[in-house]
C-alpha cells in the first residue's frame, strides 16, 4: 500500500472539500489511490460539502458562553440555509461548541481572508528582524518569515484553528464535515469575546487548559 502523505491529504482535500481526517481515512480505505477515494467520499456525500458552502446562508442563530464565574464571555453568530435546521438541537449545540472554543482559544478573525494587510505587513517585518537578529542568511530570510506568518494566521483564525474538543480537526474542518452531514451550508459570520479586565496579564493558559478540559468531559 502506498503511504498517505500529508500531500496526498491535502490534494484530495482541494479536490473534494472534504475534511482532512475524512480525506486521510478514504485515502486509507482505497490504499492511497486518488480517484478511488474522491468516489468514496462522493459516495459518503462528504465531497458534496465545497458545493453546500458557496450557497447562501442567511439563518441560524446567535448564542453565548459564559465561563463559570462570568470571567469570559462569547457571543457568535453561526448561520445555515434554513430555519429547519436552525432549531435543530445539533445545530445549537455547534453553535454553543464554536462558542466554547472562542471562549477557550481566543481568535482574532474568522477567517484569513479578514485579516487586514497591515497586520501582515506589521507581522512580517519582525518576523524579518527576528530572523536576522538570529544570524539566518538573507536568500532565506523570505522563506523564514512567510513560514512564521502562516503559523501566526493559523493562531489567530478560529477556522484554522485544532477544534478543542477534537485537535485533530480543525474547526473549518468541523464546519465541512456538519455540512455533509446536514446538508446544508453553515458559516460562523461574526462572533465577539469579552474578558473581565482585558487589558490586564490573566492566567490564559491556565484558562485555556481549563475550558479543554471542561470540553473533554463533555463530550
Amino acid at each position: 500500500m502506498a503511504e498517505i502523505t500529508a500531500a496526498m491529504v491535502k490534494e484530495l482535500r482541494e479536490k473534494t472539500g472534504a475534511g482532512m481526517m475524512d480525506c486521510k481515512k478514504a485515502l486509507l480505505e482505497t490504499k492511497g489511490d486518488m480517484d478511488a477515494a474522491v468516489d468514496y467520499l462522493r459516495e459518503k456525500g462528504l465531497a458534496a460539502a465545497a458545493k453546500k458552502a458557496g450557497r447562501i446562508a442567511a439563518e441560524g442563530l446567535v448564542t453565548s458562553y459564559i465561563h463559570m464565574g462570568g470571567r469570559i464571555g462569547v457571543l457568535v453568530e453561526v448561520n445555515c440555509e434554513t430555519d429547519f435546521v436552525a432549531k435543530t438541537e445539533e445545530f445549537a449545540q455547534l453553535a454553543k461548541d464554536i462558542a466554547m472554543h472562542i471562549a477557550a482559544s481566543k481568535p482574532e478573525y474568522v477567517s484569513r481572508d479578514e485579516i487586514p494587510e497591515s497586520v501582515l505587513e506589521h507581522e512580517r517585518s519582525i518576523y524579518r528582524a527576528i530572523a536576522r537578529n538570529e544570524g539566518k542568511p538573507e536568500h532565506i530570510i523570505d522563506k523564514i518569515v512567510e513560514g512564521r506568518l502562516e503559523k501566526f494566521i493559523q493562531e489567530v483564525c478560529l477556522l484554522e484553528q485544532p477544534f478543542v474538543k477534537d485537535p485533530d480537526l480543525t474547526v473549518g474542518d468541523l464546519l465541512k464535515e456538519k455540512i455533509a452531514k446536514i446538508g446544508e451550508n453553515i458559516a460562523v459570520r461574526r462572533f465577539v469575546r469579552y474578558e473581565r479586565g482585558e487589558g490586564l496579564e490573566k492566567r490564559q493558559d491556565d484558562f485555556a487548559a481549563e475550558v479543554m478540559a471542561q470540553a473533554q468531559m463533555g463530550q
